[in-house]
């Protein structure tokens, strides 16, 4: 089975410690690329949840979203320390003392005074367990979706692929075809220019010119690339890289095939192939 890096997953849990939604997003890039918005309250978690992407994934760019709403019940409890508010309020009034100063203080700066504030959190352990495991499910619904994705581009390729192997069938048909005719051709042009020309030294034209015609070897490479892309097709995997490879050798031999064309037929096949390849090109860009 083959995978697109194109995918979206949306997951949900609510329980007694409050709600929360995990969304991944997945588009194509060459390498695994993984962005994380995590609430701060979670922030330590981001290592597992990355480790567990790459445990499934080998490429794409996936941006992954957390948001939490925290339950009443486990709400951090937020209160003063008495002690220091207290030493505080002694040192305001001999400082009042000292300096003759009058006015009201705003006693809501001395909320920021390190460790003013004390937060007594509750336990989360078992939120961040339940978070892990939805987790999982959203990674485990991406991949799903990657691969629904996945086999939809496969028969896209496939039929691109048949598709190549028939304009290939067609310009093996016209060779010989074309051959003929080219021979007529240049029996035509020594007529018109009125030159007389033996069989041997006809033969021997026709022999530099077949050469210079002779395709047979890029149609075989031709069969061999596609064939080839068929048993990477069946593999499955991570092969879009493979694949892109080999995207380059058929194109070469398309362009090869064009500069030795000798007719519109051989010619507009040199076109479709070019087409059809630069098709599956595009494809290829989403797979993994």
């Amino acid at each position: 089975m083959i995978y697109s890096m194109t995918a979206f997953s949306r997951t949900e849990k609510k329980a007694d410690w409050g709600s929360a939604i995990f969304e991944l997003r997945s588009v194509n890039q060459r390498f695994l690329d993984l962005q994380f918005r995590l609430p701060e309250i979670f922030r330590h978690l981001e290592p597992k949840l990355r480790q567990k992407l790459q445990n499934k994934l080998s490429r794409g760019k996936v941006d992954c979203n957390l948001k939490f709403e925290i339950s009443s019940s486990i709400t951090p409890e937020i209160t003063i320390n008495p002690n220091l508010a207290l030493s505080l309020s002694k040192n305001i009034d001999s400082l009042k003392q000292l300096t003759g100063l009058e006015g009201q203080v705003d006693w809501t700066r001395f909320l920021q005074w390190p460790d003013m504030v004390q937060f007594q959190a509750k336990d989360m352990t078992e939120a961040e367990s339940e978070i892990l495991k939805l987790f999982d499910q959203s990674i485990q619904e991406l991949v799903d979706n990657r691969a629904r994705e996945g086999d939809s581009l496969h028969q896209l390729i496939r039929s691109r692929l048949d598709d190549i192997t028939e304009q290939v069938a067609k310009v093996n048909e016209q060779m010989p075809a074309i051959m003929t005719w080219q021979r007529e051709r240049i029996c035509q042009k020594f007529e018109e220019a009125k030159i007389k020309l033996d069989s041997e030294r006809l033969e021997q034209e026709l022999v530099l010119i077949a050469q210079k015609m002779d395709v047979a070897e890029e149609l075989d490479r031709l069969n061999t690339h596609v064939t080839e892309f068929h048993r990477i097709l069946e593999s499955g995997g991570a092969i879009g890289r493979r694949m892109d490879f080999l995207l380059q050798e058929l194109n070469r031999e398309a362009n090869t095939l064009g500069s030795k064309s000798v007719n519109s037929q051989t010619t507009a096949a040199s076109v479709e192939l070019k087409v059809l390849i630069e098709q599956i090109r595009e494809q290829v860009q989403n797979i993994e």
